[in-house]
């Protein structure tokens, strides 16, 4: 199973939702064997796309999540891990499930690096991962933006920001004076933070193309 905890990982259940996935299980044969399963599928209009359904909990692999939230076994496969850190599951005004997310995909034009699962996985990017949810998003929400983590590398954390922050002309401005402050004063040993936004691409861009 994943090295990951309940605390790292941080993912809900309602009580309302335990109810239904309840009540939905045991129409279910060989209920007691079975596990909620959440992975994501997919992106669609700037989205995450969710597959929600029961499967054996024998058939987590090594790599999966599991816990337990209010009486309900959940799975997280691997690949899915990191875009459901600290994510809900609910009851819709309608009755349905939902799952709010924190997270959202990266945004679109441009390539972000990848610096492999170990930039994703070690001691001080969890710790950055937390900062980003837990104090940085909920300030800069406010006008629609959000900061992910792309990785942490010898010290230095890179980010990309999304939502009101991709195209912002006062973009570098939430960095050097708030995102960059608040990690640097939680976790001493960072020495930067890079932004790998591609800014043109944002639907205000500060980085525009020359006319011609």
């Amino acid at each position: 199973m994943s090295e990951l905890s309940e605390s790292d990982v941080r993912f809900k259940v309602s009580p309302e939702a335990a109810e239904v996935v309840k009540g939905a299980l045991r129409d279910e044969d060989d209920s007691e064997f079975l596990a909620l399963w959440v992975d994501i599928s997919g992106v669609t209009g700037g989205n995450f796309d969710y597959d929600v359904y029961f499967e054996r909990l024998s058939d987590a692999g090594a790599g999966d999540f599991t816990s337990e939230s209010e009486g309900v076994a959940i799975v997280i496969p691997e690949g899915s891990i990191d875009r459901l850190i600290g994510a809900s599951l609910d009851v819709s005004a309608d009755g349905g499930l939902v799952i709010t997310n924190p997270n959202s995909p990266l945004p679109v034009g441009g390539d972000v690096p990848d610096f492999g699962p170990e930039a994703l996985s070690s001691d001080i990017a969890r710790q950055v991962q937390a900062i980003l949810q837990e104090e940085i998003n909920p300030s800069i929400a406010s006008h629609g933006g959000r900061a992910d983590l792309v990785g942490v590398v010898e010290d230095v954390v890179y980010v990309v920001l999304s939502g009101g922050c991709q195209g912002c002309g006062m973009a570098s401005v939430t960095l050097s004076q708030g995102i960059e402050v608040s990690i640097k004063e939680a976790i001493p040993s960072i020495v930067a933070v890079r932004d790998v936004t591609d800014h043109m691409s944002g639907s205000n861009p500060y980085y525009a193309a020359a006319k011609k």
